[in-house]
Parts: structure tokens; C-alpha cells; sequence
């Protein structure tokens, strides 16, 4: 593969455009109505991957300014409004009932306190709140969470949610009660799949946003980084969600946080330039979404986010806690955003 022009280049700035070297079979480059790629190969991700990391973060850093104010960032809080005792089985989850995490069964919240969290999270500089409920579907209690998100959205914040699987009639009730965007992950490739999730099929996920999609929500789909993956499995997983017939309008892209008690609290260490890579690929064949750094800020160094920053993620979490796991504080990301020059979207 000959890189040795890409650095005397001007960035490829158009969505998808195949590099200027080669990078595996040639592509058709067919765009969708929405002027963006959906036909990603193979081949052409995985070439993106190998690319020299100066050279890839130069084609992504190119291709997020033509999308997007480089030094804006989307600033979310997440919160658990039913914590614990999940039926699912997700080998990195610490909420998962298979496993013993210590991490305690909660009830649903109260929809006040819901909206008091909602109010403090506004006030600190987000501009969507996020409510995760350890279920594997909604049951009953669904009721109570359509009047959260009636209030969230009533305070002026965008709203969002991920509450399992959804059916259809569930999907539109969310969009109806003001909900704007439906968080439901793929979490990996579908080749890997089965060995991370036994109680949810890969195909289960794809229902509910198709769900989604059908009820005129966003989609927030992304996934994790150190699952024991390969880099195929990361390109597996990015070539999904590039190639859905809308790209999700959030990506968020996790680095594992190896809870004790998981099965996978013991996984390998993943490679700080890997997972920056992940987000290069993720923003070079998503140019017009949000791609969010998302869980494990935490374990990183302010070099590393200060890269996946550059290689064009542009949402973050923000507050101390990302349902059950630990996140950076309100001022440890003030003092990293000042110092890179970087303000939240809308301010």
C-alpha cells in the first residue's frame, strides 16, 4: 500500500470517497439521498485501519471539519433510573443478574427525582439527558417512564433513552411522550457476537431500530472497544452501522471498563492508538454523526482523548457517574476542554 503521497495531500473531505492509494477492492462509491455512503466493503475498512496513524487521523481530522466546528463538542449526562438485576447476560455489564459485581437491585426512580437530576445536568452545560434502565424489555413500569421523559423534554433538553428491546407500539409511545433519541448498541461484530451475549440475539438489536427508525426517532448505535476482539470484529462492527440504510445520528464508541465479577474483568489491556483508530474509522465512514468517546474516559489520559478529540469524536458523557461506572467530574472535563480549546455545542 503506497501512503507515501497521503501527507502532501489535501484531506479527502467528502463523506466516503475511497483514498487516494489503495485500500482493497475498488468501490462503486454509490451515495444514498443523504450524500453519504452506505456501501462500505470489507476490504476498504480494514484498509483504513492499516493505515499509518499520522495518515489516518489526517483523512478523519479532514473529514470531521467538513462536517462539523472541530472545537465544538455535544455534551450529555447519563443517568440510571433502574439499576441492577438485568436477566441479560452481557459478559462486560456489572448490572447483568449472572454475575456477582456487588452492584445492588434499585427500583425504578421516582419521576421528580428523575427531573431534578435532569434540571442539575442543564444547568452544568448538557444538552441531552439520558436515562438507562437495566431491563431487558420495558414491563410495567413503562408508564412511569413515558412521564420522564415528557418532563426532560419539557425543560428544554434534548431526551434520549435505552431500555432493552423495544416493539413497535413501545417505540412510538417514546416518540410520542418527546423522546428524541433511542440508545440501543450493537456492542461488536456479528461474528463475535455470540461469545459476549447468549440472552439477545445480534438480530434482536437490529429489530428494535428498525423499531426506532420506523417510529421517527434518532438512533444513538455504537459499541466496545476490548471485548477480546479483533480488529476484523472492529471493522465488522463499523461496517454495520455504516452501511444501515440511515447512519445512526450518535455513534457512541466505548473502551471496556472491566468490572470485577464480569467475565470480562480480566480482558486484555487495549492499545490507547487502537481505540483512537476506532474512532478515526468510526468518523471517516460517519461523517455527519455525532461520534461520542463514551465510557472508560476515565482509564484514559488526557493525550489519549486530546487524539480521539483530533481524530474526530465530538459528544461526550459528562458527570461522575455512566450508570454504574465511574466517569470523569463536571471540572476534570472543564479544565481538559479549556486547556484544548474546545466549548460545548450551543454555548
Amino acid at each position: 500500500m503506497d501512503s507515501g503521497s497521503i501527507p502532501n495531500a489535501r484531506p479527502d473531505q467528502s463523506e466516503g470517497a475511497p483514498a487516494s492509494h489503495p485500500a482493497g477492492p475498488a468501490s462503486s462509491d454509490r451515495r444514498a439521498a443523504d450524500g453519504l455512503r452506505h456501501d462500505w466493503g470489507l476490504a476498504e475498512i480494514e484498509a483504513l485501519f492499516a493505515l499509518p496513524f499520522n495518515d489516518l487521523l489526517y483523512r478523519a481530522a479532514g473529514v470531521h471539519r467538513s462536517h462539523f466546528d472541530p472545537n465544538r463538542i455535544q455534551i450529555s449526562r447519563l443517568l440510571s433510573i433502574k439499576t441492577g438485576k438485568c436477566p441479560e447476560d452481557c459478559k462486560y455489564c456489572p448490572q447483568s443478574a449472572h454475575y456477582d459485581t456487588g452492584v445492588g437491585k434499585e427500583e425504578l426512580m421516582e419521576v421528580e427525582a428523575v427531573l431534578e437530576a435532569a434540571r442539575a445536568a442543564r444547568d452544568s452545560g448538557a444538552s441531552r439527558f439520558c436515562m438507562g434502565a437495566a431491563w431487558k424489555s420495558p414491563g410495567k413500569d413503562f408508564d412511569v417512564v413515558l412521564r420522564m421523559v415528557e418532563g426532560v423534554k419539557a425543560l428544554g433538553l434534548e431526551t434520549c433513552a435505552t431500555l432493552g428491546m423495544l416493539n413497535a407500539r413501545q417505540a412510538e409511545q417514546l416518540k410520542s411522550a418527546g423522546l428524541d433519541y433511542y440508545n440501543h448498541n450493537i456492542d461488536t461484530s456479528p461474528e463475535h457476537y455470540d461469545s459476549i451475549i447468549t440472552t439477545r440475539t445480534f438480530d434482536d438489536r437490529l429489530q428494535t431500530l428498525d423499531h426506532v427508525r420506523e417510529a421517527g426517532l434518532k438512533v444513538c448505535c455504537g459499541g466496545i472497544v476490548g471485548l477480546g476482539e479483533t480488529r476484523d470484529d472492529r471493522a465488522r462492527m463499523l461496517q454495520t452501522l455504516a452501511n444501515m440504510e440511515r447512519h445512526p445520528e450518535s455513534v457512541p464508541i466505548n473502551l471496556l471498563i472491566k468490572a470485577p465479577g464480569t467475565p470480562l474483568e480480566n480482558a486484555p489491556e487495549v492499545d490507547p492508538f487502537d481505540f483512537v483508530r476506532t474512532i478515526a474509522v468510526a468518523r471517516i465512514l460517519m461523517p455527519a454523526s455525532h461520534v461520542r468517546l463514551s465510557a472508560g474516559r476515565q482509564a484514559m489520559s488526557d493525550e489519549t482523548q486530546a487524539l480521539c478529540f483530533l481524530a474526530g469524536a465530538n459528544s461526550v458523557f459528562c458527570g461522575e457517574r455512566l450508570l454504574t461506572t465511574a466517569n470523569p467530574s463536571p471540572d476534570t472535563d472543564r479544565s481538559l476542554f479549556g486547556r484544548l480549546g474546545l466549548k460545548p455545542e450551543g454555548a
